[in-house]
């Protein structure tokens, strides 16, 4: 443990256990077009909806040339963000995609993100990637079979393992997707463990709208019986400011789409992400 950097340590309430309490009735859902006359898409967009309210996550399987499809999804390249967390900055930046031209099957895209995770000496102490809820729309990630995902269960509080299954994808919800639902379907808290013999690997796809996008509750679904739990906040802003922790660690909180509800908004946030459009 000498050789490990104490900096790696979690605060002990966020220290995870060696031993894994596995998720139980997580939903796996096959995306495949229904061809059963026994089915149909509306059966299917009803299985979603059911895992996004109560787990927030799923699941999923398809035929693997199918996927494809789902992987082109992407942003232009270059991506135009905002240069700075700074509300009163105008001056926009360009992301390039890093992706080599070869092999073919890797297609530029962005938002993706290849993790790898070495052997931990100190499983009991330190985690692969901590607490956190995902502030993009949707999140599809691929596993390799030594596992590590936990996310916290709804109804007791508990951090839960979940068990990889071969040849599936999982689905996570995304902040904006809760604001867009008004908390319809709630973006789930995770983290990841790591493994004192064996190295990890996972690639995240994150989908996100674009940087100019004012995220709010749709107005399909807030209404006066169902007010917006939401401030319209804009998606650049937030993204640049939330990217901030990535590189220095802050003296407050990072900001969290809690902080933009209509009933806790924070004058600090509400300056920095340009609040009112």
């Amino acid at each position: 443990m000498g050789e490990v950097d104490p900096a790696f340590f979690q605060a002990p309430e966020h220290r995870p256990s060696l031993q894994n309490i596995e998720a139980q009735g997580i939903p796996l859902i096959d995306l495949s077009i229904p061809s059963s006359p026994d089915a149909s898409l509306e059966d299917l967009v009803k299985k979603i909806g059911d895992a996004c309210r109560d787990w927030g996550f799923f699941k999923a399987y398809k035929n693997v040339r199918d996927w494809k499809e789902v992987f082109d999804f992407a942003v232009q390249n270059p991506t135009i963000v905002p240069a700075s967390y700074e509300p009163d900055d105008k001056e926009v930046t360009e992301w390039y995609n890093q992706w080599p031209e070869y092999p073919p099957e890797l297609r530029p895209t962005t938002f993706i993100r290849l993790n790898h995770y070495p052997p931990c000496p100190v499983p009991d102490l330190a985690l692969g990637v901590g607490r956190h809820k995902d502030a993009v729309a949707l999140t599809i990630l691929a596993q390799d079979d030594v596992g590590g995902l936990e996310v916290k269960s709804k109804s007791d509080g508990e951090w839960t393992w979940v068990t990889p299954t071969p040849n599936s994808y999982i689905i996570n919800v995304g902040d904006i997707i809760q604001v867009w639902s008004n908390d319809a379907y709630e973006s789930v808290e995770h983290r990841v463990k790591v493994n004192p013999e064996k190295e990890r690997f996972s690639v995240p796809y994150f989908l996100n709208p674009a940087h100019y996008t004012w995220v709010k509750p749709l107005e399909e679904i807030a209404n006066e019986q169902n007010p917006a739990k939401y401030r319209p906040y804009n998606l650049g802003k937030f993204f640049v400011t939330r990217k901030r922790s990535n590189f220095k660690k802050l003296d407050v909180e990072n900001i969290q789409i809690s902080h933009l509800r209509v009933s806790d908004l924070s004058d600090k946030f509400e300056g920095a992400l340009s609040i009112n459009p």
